[in-house]
């Protein structure tokens, strides 16, 4: 397995996102997940993405320390804290106070049955509280020992440069697909800064993968029925894209994943994906997607189908409203 490095952290070219093991798309299988984790273990593949707020009860948090019970030294694990749910799964708001910082790891280490975090991100940030000060409890926690890195998520340039003042950032994890670039316009001062970057959602939320042919696919309780580029004229816009992108997988003789996938890890060493599944069959295609060479032409025609993209995805209101 490539290794790529996020700051000082060194990981596998690739992660796992666990977040859609546990809740937002449709149906879960806890045991099938656990392969899986497993699985990827086994192929080289060591980073796992969570969060506290994956999952009612922070479960997903549950599941990955269940699923590394025994080879946790293996894995470098990434989670977050930040957005606060209730007992039922209803969001809260932001918290991001130095207090908040020190009980939501103490909370996180026990669900995950592990003395330290290897990455540990806030997940968003609190407009009420500034990212000083957040940073700054994250870095007592550095301190103690129970975190080794510290990381943001969905934040801009200008709070990746002030946190970076109070101690260093090894990763930015923001959505980052051939048909959601915003995060280009950060990549220079993330490459300033020494840190890497962490690219949930490289597949569209799915989309690219080519699966998804209706909107009635999406379950009753799939978070992605909420999200523009998932509805009406959009939809049908859209689908017609990733049939594109279909059509240059098969003259590459790879899939539509794995197209999105090659894409995204030849913006640069310093970036790693982590494309989210529960099931085996689907890691080993997104593993595969490091072993496929796209060629220049390629490259431009991806680049004419992103630019004709409609919709957007907006993790700091869509997905809170949608919980």
């Amino acid at each position: 397995m490539e290794k790529r490095r996020l700051g000082q952290l060194e990981v596998s070219a690739m992660g796992l996102g666990c977040m859609g093991m546990s809740e937002f798309y449709g149906a879960t299988d806890e045991k099938q997940s656990i392969r899986t984790i497993h699985k990827a273990l086994d192929l080289g593949l060591n980073f796992f993405d969570s969060a506290d707020m994956y999952g009612v009860g922070g479960s997903n948090e549950s599941l990955i320390g269940h699923a590394l019970r025994g080879r946790r030294s293996h894995a470098i694990f990434a989670t977050k804290f930040g957005v606060v749910r209730d007992s039922q799964g209803n969001v809260l708001g932001i918290n991001g106070h130095p207090q908040y910082v020190f009980k939501a790891i103490d909370e996180s280490l026990r669900r995950l049955g592990t003395d330290y975090i290897d990455l540990y991100y806030q997940h968003m940030p609190d407009p009420n509280v500034p990212i000083e000060e957040t940073v700054g409890a994250m870095s007592e926690l550095v301190k103690k020992g129970k975190v080794r890195y510290i990381g943001l998520s969905n934040v801009g340039a200008e709070a990746l440069i002030r946190a970076s003042k109070i101690h260093p950032i090894t990763a930015l994890q923001a959505e980052y697909s051939l048909w959601s670039r915003e995060v280009e316009q950060v990549l220079p001062t993330i490459r300033e800064l020494g840190c890497g970057l962490v690219a949930y959602s490289p597949l569209g939320k799915g989309f690219l993968t080519g699966a998804i042919k209706r909107y009635e696919d999406f379950a009753d309780n799939d978070i992605r029925r909420h999200f523009t580029r998932f509805q009406g004229d959009h939809f049908k816009i859209n689908l017609d894209l990733v049939s594109e992108i279909e059509e240059i997988a098969r003259e590459n003789q790879v899939t539509s994943s794995q197209v999105a996938l090659a894409w995204v890890l030849l913006q640069g060493k310093d970036i790693v994906p982590i494309p989210g599944t529960s099931k085996e069959k689907r890691l080993m295609e997104n593993v595969n997607a490091l072993q496929v060479q796209l060629k220049l032409e390629d490259l431009i025609k991806i680049d004419n189908i992103a630019s004709q993209i409609v919709g957007d995805f907006d993790v700091s209101s869509d997905t809170l409203e949608a919980l």
